[in-house]
């Protein structure tokens, strides 16, 4: 199997937190009108759709993406299902991820892409001590944050940040099945960044 795309669609009917830019794209000129090409304009948040957090987003004095190590943003995966849970606990990973830098935890079966969630399943700081003892760089989620999304302290952002675990959001995992797989999660280089887009993609890990 190739390549399987696990980035959320950006389109007009994302969902975005309130208040938040929404994603608007439009072709501001026409082949016809400029007699060579069509140019579109894009307008966004940086945390519509899938996407990295910089520790910028939630500290003044944290690193933008400039700052951040390329190098774990492609490796090996291993895809968790916590189904049904309000809180993803140390339970849901212990002995599955030997081997690799990163864990993207599956917690429903239908993106609703489109819906802004009201709750979201949530990582303990227990799982977060877990994931850093067992040499995990980077996780994932399909849900928007991985915290409540009415926190404002952020208590699993800044356990992440100072465990050095990268963070993405709103991964795209419905119809992905749990198990080992290639990552490639590539931000876009926004040099002061606080969160970036990113092109997902996995295929399944080769024996």
């Amino acid at each position: 199997m190739g390549w399987i795309d696990i980035t959320q669609p950006l389109n007009k009917n994302i969902a975005t937190w309130a208040g938040d830019t929404k994603f608007i794209y439009e072709t501001v000129a026409t082949k016809e009108h400029t007699g060579s090409v069509n140019v579109g304009m894009l307008q966004m948040s940086l945390h519509s759709g899938t996407h990295m957090d910089a520790p910028f987003h939630f500290d003044n004095n944290g690193q933008t993406f400039e700052q951040l190590d390329l190098e774990r943003c492609i490796g090996k995966v291993v895809v968790v299902e916590c189904l049904d849970s309000e809180f993803i606990e140390m339970s849901h990973v212990a002995g599955k991820i030997t081997g690799v830098n990163a864990v993207f935890f599956k917690t429903k079966t239908l993106a609703n892409a489109h819906i802004f969630p009201q709750e979201v399943p949530t990582l303990t700081i227990e799982t977060v001590a877990y994931l850093k003892e067992s040499d995990i760089n980077l996780i994932g989620v399909d849900v928007p944050s991985v915290d409540k999304v009415t926190s404002k302290e952020l208590p699993i952002h800044h356990a992440l940040v100072e465990s050095d675990i990268y963070i993405v959001e709103n991964l795209l995992l419905e119809h992905i099945k749990a198990g080992r797989y290639e990552m490639i999660i590539l931000p876009l280089l926004i040099e002061g960044a606080d969160g970036s887009p990113v092109r997902a993609v996995i295929k399944e890990e080769e024996q």
